[in-house]
């Protein structure tokens, strides 16, 4: 019974470390993402208004660990996907989180990709997200194609060489400005 107990957490250990779980599940690949409204850069939009473009939605909070070792290579791929065509909306959940925290994280970690303070602490919610971070990616045609769940490396070549796989080629000839 011990060496079977064994035998079970250590095929799950291998399964959680593999490559392929790190580019997250896909069982919601394919369906519509639930569009919200939100303010970037003081100007409301929804979801939606990225339709034509990758997205890569993260959620976080300031207080959040993980959140923070993250920044840095979400700053990477911002700065690599903008002129792709491609974008990351960071989403702070809101959970135990004011204004002056939001701030500081942003200023403290200097995050280069747009940004949103959840005061209604919804939109995670309906997404039925409860661990931070955690992304999902949305395709050009507003469909998600994975949810990754925890901190990545979004600088790795497995990460790299996924993001690239879902930029349209139409779009990695074009500058591309998503946000005002």
């Amino acid at each position: 019974m011990t060496l079977l107990a064994g035998a079970v957490v250590a095929a799950m250990v291998a399964f959680f470390v593999a490559p392929s779980y790190r580019q997250g599940e896909a069982s919601l690949h394919g369906r519509a993402a639930q569009d919200f409204a939100l303010t970037l850069n003081g100007k409301p939009m929804h979801l939606s208004d990225f339709r034509g473009h990758l997205v890569v939605l993260n959620f976080w909070a300031s207080w959040c660990g993980p959140c923070v070792d993250e920044a840095p290579s979400l700053n990477s791929l911002q700065q690599r996907i903008s002129a792709l065509g491609g974008t990351i909306i960071g989403v702070d959940a809101g959970v135990n989180e004011d204004e002056a925290s939001y701030e500081k994280f942003l200023t403290d970690y200097h995050i280069s990709f747009p940004t949103y303070l959840d005061t209604s602490k919804q939109i995670a919610a309906s997404y039925g997200t409860i661990m931070y971070p955690e992304t999902y990616i949305i395709n050009p045609d507003g469909t998600f194609d994975r949810k990754i769940i925890g901190p990545q490396d979004w600088t790795s070549p497995e990460m790299v060489s996924y993001i690239d796989s879902l930029i349209p080629k139409k779009q990695s000839s074009q500058e591309t400005s998503l946000v005002p």
